[in-house]
């Protein structure tokens, strides 16, 4: 695959998100250049999910600015549900999402592959398959088109030992590509990920 442009860049100037009357955090500016990978941590209910859903533009900021560049700046997003159809297989999975977005269906087969999914499995149900499994095939939709920047909502959960490291080469080869990650985490990432960048986000003010 090509990869990503080598100078896209993500900037976040005084950001401050809300979930109803609550304020999740305010003040958050930072800058993601290409080659960097953004671990989002903090307390369940800081506000993690929804700073990755504002970046993929699916939730209104109360206040501050996203830019990116290029504007726009193609983007995966997987979430901690994996948007699967229970009843489709793998395969008819990453065919419908090619088919939505312009992406080759063909490679669907060896893209479930490459994230280590066997042949009979890739034909199941979705809804026998275990979470690893599920969480692989989510995975695969990284491996359909290049896309500069990865928003990763949990990609590590339901992961076995040979998943985590299936994980941590996709990572290493997008941020050497030049891609830019921001991925939120409870567990410890891979080790030896390069330009990784720590975000306590309960750290932040919430007034």
């Amino acid at each position: 695959m090509k990869p990503p442009a080598p100078k896209s860049v993500l900037k976040i100037d005084r950001l401050s998100l809300s979930r109803g009357d609550r304020v999740l955090f305010s003040g958050l500016s930072l800058s993601l250049s290409a080659g960097e990978l953004l671990h989002v941590r903090g307390a369940n209910g800081c506000g993690k999910t929804s700073l990755l859903e504002a970046l993929a533009g699916l939730r209104r900021v109360a206040s501050g600015v996203i830019r990116t560049q290029p504007d726009p700046l193609p983007l995966h997003w997987i979430g901690h549900r994996n948007a699967l159809s229970a009843s489709l297989s793998p395969l008819q999975n990453l065919e419908f999402w090619a088919g939505l977005h312009g992406a080759d269906a063909a490679a669907a087969d060896a893209a479930l592959a490459a994230v280590g999914l066997k042949p009979a499995v890739r034909k199941r149900a979705v809804r026998s398959l275990s979470a690893g499994q599920k969480r692989r095939c989510a995975l695969a939709r990284l491996l359909l088109q290049v896309r500069a920047l990865w928003l990763l909502d949990e990609p590590l959960d339901g992961l076995d030992a040979d998943g985590i490291a299936l994980m941590a080469d996709l990572l290493r080869a997008h941020l050497d590509g030049g891609g830019l990650v921001v991925m939120t985490s409870h567990q410890m990432l891979p080790a030896a990920l390069p330009g990784v960048r720590e975000l306590a986000l309960d750290r932040l003010g919430s007034s």
